[in-house]
Order: structure tokens, then sequence, then C-alpha cells
């Protein structure tokens, strides 16, 4: 922290929001590092720490190499200067692979401990060597094309890499000479792991890289050399999109030309084996014509991420024991939704809980030949969604189906262009939003004709209608027909079709015009109370807390004497604890099994708490520059259930971490007493629910 703040040119304290976020990823390397996580478990939280690592490179240290090449010093940024961020980034990652190798490399041997071995290529005998020749020959020569960049006669220039990808650099000696050529590794298309034959009940693991390696002398057979090495290389790059501004008939078209575009981004990190002779480093550094800050010594595997497919060839303890997800107490899924939720709000609590409610919700409403309509925005879609199946069920059975698309999800654009296309091919009206907002609330409304009138059921949710990542994402689902909420979602649905933004709905909050104010607004609340000696708190639970003026709100609530509970998981740029800006703030992040990606919001209101849930963080995107909805809990037993999955939040001791001054990740613990275990305990908290 104390880098941190000497680069702090604002008036409050706060933590450059990228050097926060690799705090975070230092929390998942944490993870990784933790004898009580099952030993799979632990691996596959290297690969996502990898994989969150590259994606920050293609996007954070995009837009701050852009900055710097500009010499601008954003606001964005809080007043930081990009070019010092950028040497404080390098410093941290180098840090963080050097701790990420020594894990990789604890975690093979306590693999190993366990019957299961990741050999490569020098570790094959006769036999395995044998299966392995022939795998080569038969599922991997056919995908190979080496490209000859200098050998002999042959002198090509070096070609462009594609992002993320995998590439051997070879070096040839021959004839007192030195050849190079370049081969991708087609990871894409063949999977990363080969499991060899059993023996003596020993399990074996290759990867494809070095079955590729073994087998160099299959691939380049008709060249005469006295020694070939190859080292692997992977290069990130720029992956955000210049986009017109203008949404028009030709935008997807625009999208399309983008996103093939972001394949030959500015390159902004080459990762590469550490083990690489100079003379091949010096090879690369000249070819690639890369700055030399942009170079990061890394693990003999690259795109890591792979590795989340780890196969378990050992016994279950392994890998995190299944909890099956769990019923919702009182709402049955054997009935219909829509005549339960007349009598009830209902909350579903992923992944606790089964997904299964939203998707009955949706293939109710399809076939029921009461429901005439169906308004819905999606943002990211599983693969083979059941959601946009339902969708296009209903428009089969002559429901009038509304749909409004992002486009601009980042990563996800190609995705939701070919579903825009399927949607709309179906008879389902598509909306592709606007380009100066993104639309990221997660709403659902559902309109049934009953007595000559047409009543309306809703699903609002903190998270995506994307079945897949809701078994790993911890987020809400609110069931309800309340009145004045269903009321706002008709016209904000109403209002997107029309290009429309307001801001006096009766219940719900949206950005862009009002979350920031009515935050204000509440938040200020709580600062009267205090100052009137009166109980004042306020606890916040979110993905990340970079807003600037949000942060000033808080100090000055804290200043006033408000007791403050932040949860945030990712970033956080306001900093606890600091006398006379944030004496009564504390800050935990709980990193675990599953990825903390609700957003609570909760007033004490002197006495009269208030429940919100929403879709937005607090960032500035959240605030001002998307579509965002967060809406009330007005259900008494839903607001108790709420508060009880806090609780155990704000008890963790075992999963939970100190967000403080020095930033060094503390794990928050007792010398006696229970163990919280926040995601466990919710689990069994909602399924002693049930029985209850």
């Amino acid at each position: 922290m104390q880098q941190d703040s000497e680069l702090n040119e604002s008036s409050i304290p706060l933590v450059n929001r990228e050097l926060s976020w690799l705090h975070f990823n230092e929390r998942v390397l944490q993870e990784a590092a933790d004898p009580s996580v099952p030993l799979i478990e632990r691996l596959r939280f290297l690969a996502i720490f990898s994989s969150n690592l590259d994606e920050f490179y293609r996007v954070r240290v995009a837009t701050l190499n852009r900055l710097a090449d500009v010499n601008v010093k954003a606001k964005e940024f809080l007043g930081y200067n990009p070019k010092k961020i950028l040497k404080l980034i390098k410093e941290l990652v180098v840090i963080l692979e050097r701790r990420f190798d020594t894990l990789y490399d604890e975690i093979i041997d306590l693999l190993a401990k366990e019957k299961i071995f990741i050999i490569n290529e020098m570790q094959l005998n006769v036999a395995r060597g044998q299966f392995v020749r022939e795998y080569f020959i038969d599922s991997v020569l056919p995908k190979l094309v080496p490209v000859m960049l200098d050998y002999g006669k042959i002198r090509k220039p070096f070609p462009d890499l594609r992002d993320r990808r995998i590439y051997f650099l070879i070096k040839f000696q021959y004839k007192k000479k030195t050849g190079y050529s370049l081969l991708e590794i087609p990871s894409r298309v063949i999977s990363r792991f080969l499991i060899l034959p059993k023996e003596r009940n020993l399990n074996f693991i290759i990867l494809l890289d070095d079955i590729i390696r073994y087998c160099f002398d299959e691939l380049f057979f008709i060249f005469k050399y006295e020694s070939i090495e190859g080292y692997t290389i992977q290069l990130t790059r720029d992956a955000e999109l210049d986009l017109d501004t203008n949404v028009d008939d030709k935008f997807i078209n625009i999208l399309s030309s983008s996103l093939k575009k972001r394949e030959k981004g500015k390159p902004m990190r080459l990762l590469y084996d550490a083990d690489m002779p100079q003379d091949m480093l010096d090879y690369l550094v000249e070819k690639t014509d890369l700055d030399p800050d942009a170079l990061i010594p890394g693990n003999r595997y690259h795109n890591f991420k792979d590795f989340i497919e780890f196969p378990n060839v050992g016994g279950k303890e392994l890998e995190y024991k299944q909890l099956p997800a769990l019923k919702v107490a009182g709402f049955d899924l054997q009935k219909s939704l829509f005549d339960q939720m007349k009598k009830s709000d209902y909350l579903v609590s992923l992944p606790y809980q089964s997904y299964d409610y939203i998707i009955h919700f949706l293939r109710e409403a399809a076939i029921d030949p009461k429901v005439v309509n169906i308004s819905i925005s999606l943002y990211r879609m599983a693969e083979n969604s059941n959601v946009i199946n339902a969708l296009i069920n209903a428009v089969r059975n002559g429901k009038k189906v509304y749909c409004f698309l992002e486009l601009k999800a980042r990563f996800d654009e190609k995705a939701n262009i070919d579903w825009g296309e399927k949607l709309t091919d179906a008879g389902v009206k598509v909306y592709y939003g606007q380009a100066n907002y993104k639309v990221h609330a997660k709403v659902c409304l559902v309109g049934r004709r009953e007595q000559k009138t047409v009543k309306y059921y809703a699903t609002l949710a903190t998270g995506n209608f994307n079945e897949k990542t809701a078994t790993r994402y911890c987020d809400h689902n609110l069931f309800t027909v309340n009145k004045s909420i269903v009321d706002d979602l008709k016209r904000l649905f109403s209002d997107l079709r029309h290009n429309k933004y307001n801001d006096d709905y009766q219940s719900i909050i949206t950005s862009p015009l009002e979350t920031r104010s009515k935050l204000d607004q509440m938040i200020e609340r709580e600062i009267e109370h205090a100052r009137n000696g009166r109980e004042a708190s306020m606890i916040f639970k979110m993905n990340s807390l970079t807003d600037e003026n949000v942060i000033r709100k808080l100090y000055e609530a804290s200043n006033a004497g408000v007791k403050i509970d932040l949860i945030v998981r990712g970033m956080c740029c306001l900093v606890p604890q600091v006398p006379g800006f944030s004496d009564n703030i504390r800050v935990r992040s709980i990193v675990g099994r599953y990825l903390e990606h609700a957003r609570i919001w909760i007033f004490h209101n002197n006495g009269e708490e208030e429940y919100f849930l929403s879709s937005a963080d607090f960032m500035n995107r959240n605030l001002d520059r998307r579509i965002e909805v967060t809406f009330p809990v007005f259900d008494e037993d839903i607001q108790g259930e709420i508060k009880q999955i806090i609780n155990y939040q704000l008890s963790d001791n075992t999963k939970a971490r100190e967000i403080n001054v020095n930033n060094d990740n503390r794990h928050i613990r007792r010398d006696s007493g229970r163990r919280y275990h926040a995601q466990l305990d919710t689990y069994l908290y909602l399924k002693d629910k049930i029985s209850s």
C-alpha cells in the first residue's frame, strides 16, 4: 500500500484500481496455496488465476498502454500516472508468476503422492513412449503446420502471433548454423491432456505440449539437424474494441468486423518459458519488435486456463464434495410457479438452490395458453442455452417475445450476435441496445391474461440468465408479482423499446439516470441519523468498488459515525481504517469454491431496514454508462434470509480476507471458537429450511 499511496494524487485515500485487481487475483492464488482445498481444485485455482491475468492484460493493461502512449493522466484512473502504474504492474505480476511456479511444483509433488504423475517427454519409458508416438501420428500430426523462419536458404519474416495461442519457438543446430521455426500448438482442437495407460496402480498424464516435443523428429524428419529444442511462448493482445458510436442497421457488421481485428490487437504481454536460452530470447525480441517490458518469464506451460479441465484420475476426495442444488422451501417445481407467486414472493439463491426455477418459469410462460408476452434482458448466455430455447418455444406457441440482447458483452460479442440471429429467425423481436449504454440489467417480465386483464409476473436477478455460470456464481433471483415492481418493469421495457431513460420509477432504481443520486440520498439519510444520535449503519456487497464519488460519500458517512461493512470480491479502491476518513469502515473479501457475484444493499434506516438487490457494482460504468436495475425486497421472510446469508459472510473466518491499508490479503482468523465458512454455512442453512 505504501507504493500505492505514493502514487495517489487525490485528496482522499485511494488504491489504484489496476493494482487492486492484482491484489484480488492474489487472493485466487491463495486458494491454490491453501492445503485445505482439494488437490485438483488447487490446480484449477491456478488455472483461474492464469485466465484472469490474461484478461487483465487484454483489457486493463491495454487501456493503460493507450493512455501512456498519449501521456494522459486520466480522471478515470483516479489521477495516477499510467506509466508508473504499468511499471508497478509488471513488478507485481513477476512476483505473482514466481509464486505461481512454486505452487505448481508443490502441487505436482503432492499429486505424485496420490499416484498421479504429470510427466514430460523426458520421463517416458519405452512402452509409454510408443503409446505417445502412436497417438501423435494418428491424432496430432495432421493438425500441425510448422512455419520455417530461418533454415538454409529460407528467410521468412516473423508472422503475427495470434492472441492467447500457444506456440513453440524451435531452434535447430545444423552444420554449425542455427535455424528457427514457429509452430502453433493446436490446443483448441485437441485436448491438452492425454491419460496414459495405468501401470502398477500409478496414473500418468502428459500434456499436448510435451507430446509434440517428444515427436519433433516425426514432424521435422526431412531436416538433417544435429539438435533441436523448443520453448513455448504466448502473446496477449489488446482486446478492446474500437466501435462506431452510432447505432444503426450496420452496427452488427461493425461489431463483427471489430471482433476480427481483436486477434491482431496491439501486443500487451509476451509470456515465455523462463528456461528459454538467452540467444533464443534475443532472437524473439529482435523479430517481434516488442518492448522488452512486455516480456514476462513464465512457466513451462502457458494458457494455463486449460487446467480447469484437468482430469481427475484419482479419488473423489481430490475434488470438492458435490453439493446437490437445493429446492426452495415452499416453491414447488411440480406446480404452476405463477399460481404460487400470486401468494408470495420467492428468492432463489444460486448456486445453492436449483436454477431449474428460472428455466421452469420461462418454460411455463412458453406453453401457458394464458401468457401473451414475455420481455427479457440478456447479457451472457450458456453455450446451449435453455433460456434461448424457451423463448423460441414461446414464439412458436404464439407469444410475443421482446428480447433486449447486449451485443457488447465483452468476449461474448460473437456468441450474442449468433444468438440474436437465431432469435430473430424464430420470430423474437430482438433489440440490440445502444452504443452508449450496455444493457446490463437482468430482468424478465411475463404478461398473462387473467379475468379480462393482463397480470404480470417478474423475476429480477443479480446475475445473468445463464444456467452454466449459475452452478458456480453466487447470485439471487427474486420472483414477484408486486404491483409497483411489475409496473416499473412494464414501463422500463417500454422505455427501452423506444430508447428512453427515466429516473422516477416507483420501486426499482435504474442506471444511467438515477442509481447514483438515489444511492447518495440513502447514504445521506444514514448520515443524518448518525448526526442526530441515532444508530446508523449500512452493508454493501458487490464485485467491485472503484467509483471515486461513491468512495467520498462513504468516507463522509464514516466520519459522521455511520458503521459500514463492505463485502467486495474484486477491486476495492477504498482504503478502510484510515484515521479521519474511514475509521468506521471495514472491508472483507471472500474467495472460495464459488464466485461471489451478488450485489446487495442493506440500510439500517433507523430500525426499519431496507433491502435491495442489484445488477450494478459501485463503478462509474455501472452508475453512469449502463442500463442497470436495483430492486427492493419487500417480503420480510426473504429479507431475513438475505440478512442471515450476509451475517454468515460477515462472520466468515475461513475464506474471508481483510482488505486493509497494507493490501496484504490477510485471512480473518479466530484463535478459538466456531469456524465460520460462509458458503458452506449458507448451503446448510438453506438445506435446513426445506425440512423445517
